[in-house]
């Protein structure tokens, strides 16, 4: 298994974390051997929402010069992930099968949607099946949209919760 998505998920919902954990194994267990699951994104806060929201729009180039392309179309409180109910994965190829991992193409590896099958047999969303298509994300919203969960967080209804030593807010759901 993969310590850094072990050490993304404690950031997701409480609601959804030891399910996701769960799911993020059995998905593990069912790749073939030499393919991997990693969670590259889970909670985003808004404050990093609308930094990767400016890219390409007001920050448009890196430190070294080079153009910025656009991230993302949400702004802050716009992206499920705001609210750690949402995480964007990749697999992870060892082709050499030496310890060397690589990402897989989503176009041209079927294991993406291996993992896609587990998560929605769960009741999770997956950001392919949208209008505007994004394979990597995959969501469990309870049935609220962005905008009831920003109204939740802009009311109040939620609780803190400290994960190494900086404070998050969760919405009640």
């Amino acid at each position: 298994m993969d310590l850094i998505t072990y050490d993304r998920i404690k950031f997701l919902h409480p609601k959804i974390r030891k399910e996701v954990r769960e799911l993020y194994d059995k998905a593990n267990k069912e790749l073939p051997q030499f393919v991997r699951l990693r969670f590259a994104y889970t909670l985003r806060t808004i404050e990093e929402q609308n930094k990767i929201f400016a890219q390409g729009r007001t920050v448009l180039f890196d430190k070294n010069g080079k153009r910025l392309g656009k991230v993302t179309n949400a702004k802050g409180g716009q992206s499920i992930h705001n609210y750690g109910l949402a995480f964007d994965y990749v697999i992870l190829l060892d082709k050499d099968k030496n310890g060397t991992f690589e990402t897989a193409n989503f176009e041209t590896d079927d294991n993406w949607m291996k993992v896609v099958e587990i998560f929605k047999a769960n009741n999770y969303h997956w950001g392919g099946d949208w209008g505007f298509k994004d394979p990597p994300h995959i969501e469990k919203t309870f049935g609220l949209t962005w905008r009831e969960l920003k109204q939740k967080l802009d009311s109040g209804d939620y609780f803190e919760e400290v994960i190494d030593g900086k404070k998050y807010k969760y919405v009640n759901i």
